[in-house]
C-alpha cells in the first residue's frame, strides 16, 4: 500500500507581506484612482506604490512619508498591527485578490516547484540568475515568480514549462511532477519549503518589517497622527505635473523605433538647458532625462507610435530604450484621462497593479494588469472592453508604464 504523500503547509498570502491602511484613506480621501494618488507623489513611481499598497513589497521610510503627505495623516497611521485580534490578512486582502480560491492541488504543485528550483539553485553555484536567463531563458522577474509560487504551473506557457522540465531534468509536464512529488517524499525539499509557503515565517517578517518602520518614524517624530488629520480634511492639492519640453526641432523623428541611449540634459551646465528654465541653485547639480514622445489614435483603442514634436522627462532608473506615449483616449476609465503621457520601458516586464504597453500587430494598446485567484496575469482595458490573457504574449512585445503625467 503506497505511503500517503507529506503533507505541505502552504500560506495562501504569501506574496502579501505588508497589509497597510493607503487603500482606506485614499477612499476616504475620494481618491478613486491609484494614478491620482500616484501624480501627486513625484518621486514614487505608479508601479512601485502599487505594490506598496496590495502589500506585495515593504514601503521605505521615506516612502511612507511621501504618500502620508499626500493622504494628509500620519506617516505612522498607515501601519497596521498585524498582531490585534480584529485584524485578518484575508479580509484586507479580498478587496485586491477577490474572493476566489486557488485550487489546492494547483499551488500544492506550485509550491514544490518553487521548493526544487530552490534546492536546484542551492546545490549548484554556477547556476546563477544570468545563467537561467542565458541558458534556460529563465528571465529573473520569471524566476522569482517561479521561485515564490505566484501561479499554478500548468499556467505558464510552453517556453517556461519547457526551461523548468529542462532545469530539473524532467521528459514531459507529468514527469516534472512527478519528480517534484519524489524530492519531498524523500524530504529533500524540506529546506526550502519554509522559504516558500510557511505562514509563520512571512508573519515574523511583516511583523519585524513593521516594528522597523515604526521605530524609524518615531525617531524623527512621525508616530502620532497628524494634528487635524481626519477623514474630512481636504485632499491635498496635486503638485504640478512635470513640464513637456517642445524637441528643439520641429522635424519629425525619422524612426519610431528606439535605439541607444536617449538625450540627457545637465542642470549644472546652463547651456544644455532651454531658454525657458533657470539654473540651479549655486552648489546643486540635477540630471534631466528627456525621451521622445509617440502616439497616434487608431481604432479600437490602438495607438501608433508615430513621432510627435515633444519630449518628456523619465524617472530616475528607466531603462535606456524608455520613451513617451500620448494616449489620447480614456481607455482604462476616468482614473487616467486621455490628456495624458506615458512613460514607458520595454526592458521592464510590469507586475500585478500597474499598467502596461503591449505590441500587437495592429499598433499599440494600454491595459491594466492584474492576477486572477489561478495566477493567471491578465491585461485589460476598459474601453474598448477587452481582455488579454498576457501569459501568452511573447515578452519582447510588454512593456511596463513608469509612470503618468497629466497634461
Amino acid at each position: 500500500m503506497a505511503a500517503a504523500p507529506r503533507k505541505i503547509e502552504i500560506d495562501a498570502w504569501r506574496n502579501l507581506v505588508f497589509p497597510n491602511e493607503i487603500r482606506k484613506f485614499r477612499k476616504q480621501r475620494n481618491i478613486g484612482s491609484l494614478l491620482e494618488l500616484a501624480e501627486q507623489i513625484p518621486d514614487l513611481t505608479y508601479i512601485r506604490l502599487s505594490k506598496i499598497e496590495r502589500g506585495e513589497v515593504f514601503a521605505r521610510t521615506a516612502e511612507l512619508r511621501a504618500i502620508a503627505a499626500a493622504l494628509h495623516v500620519a506617516p505612522a497611521d498607515l501601519l497596521i498591527d498585524i498582531d490585534k485580534p480584529a485584524f485578518d490578512i484575508g479580509n484586507w486582502a479580498e478587496p485586491i485578490v477577490g474572493s476566489d480560491h486557488v485550487d489546492p492541488e494547483s499551488d500544492r504543485i506550485a509550491v514544490l516547484i518553487a521548493a526544487a528550483v530552490r534546492a536546484r539553485r542551492a546545490a549548484d553555484d554556477a547556476l546563477t540568475i544570468s545563467v537561467l536567463e542565458e541558458e534556460y531563458g529563465i528571465a529573473p522577474v520569471i524566476l522569482s515568480r517561479i521561485e515564490n509560487a505566484h501561479k499554478p504551473f500548468d499556467r505558464w506557457n510552453d517556453d517556461v514549462r519547457k526551461a523548468l522540465r529542462r532545469l530539473l531534468g524532467a521528459k514531459d509536464d507529468s514527469a516534472l511532477i512527478a519528480e517534484v512529488g519524489a524530492l519531498h517524499a524523500d524530504g529533500k525539499l524540506d529546506d526550502m519549503l519554509p522559504l516558500v509557503a510557511n505562514p509563520r515565517s512571512r508573519i515574523a517578517k511583516t511583523r519585524a518589517r513593521i516594528a522597523a518602520l515604526r521605530k524609524e518614524l518615531a525617531a524623527t517624530g512621525d508616530s502620532g497622527a497628524e494634528t487635524g488629520a481626519d477623514t474630512a480634511s481636504p485632499r491635498p492639492a496635486a503638485p504640478p505635473a512635470p513640464r513637456i519640453v517642445p524637441a528643439p526641432s520641429r522635424e519629425p523623428i525619422e524612426t519610431p523605433v528606439l535605439e541607444g541611449p536617449v538625450p540627457v540634459l545637465d542642470a549644472a551646465a546652463p547651456a544644455a538647458l532651454p531658454a525657458a528654465e533657470a539654473p540651479p541653485p549655486k552648489g546643486h547639480s540635477t540630471t534631466v532625462r528627456l525621451v521622445p514622445v509617440y502616439g497616434l489614435a487608431l481604432p479600437d483603442g490602438l495607438l501608433a507610435r508615430t513621432p510627435t514634436d515633444a519630449l518628456v522627462e523619465a524617472p530616475r532608473g528607466a531603462g535606456p530604450r524608455t520613451y513617451g506615449l500620448r494616449i489620447g483616449r480614456s481607455t482604462l476609465g476616468p482614473g487616467l484621462p486621455g490628456r495624458a503621457i506615458l512613460v514607458v520601458d520595454p526592458d521592464r516586464f510590469p507586475s500585478a497593479g500597474g499598467l502596461a504597453v503591449i505590441e500587437q500587430d495592429e499598433g499599440l494598446r494600454v491595459i491594466a494588469i492584474t492576477f486572477d485567484r489561478q495566477g493567471q496575469t491578465l491585461g485589460f482595458s476598459l474601453n474598448p472592453d477587452i481582455e488579454v490573457a498576457l501569459d501568452a504574449v511573447d515578452p519582447a512585445r510588454v512593456a511596463s508604464v513608469l509612470s503618468a503625467i497629466f497634461e
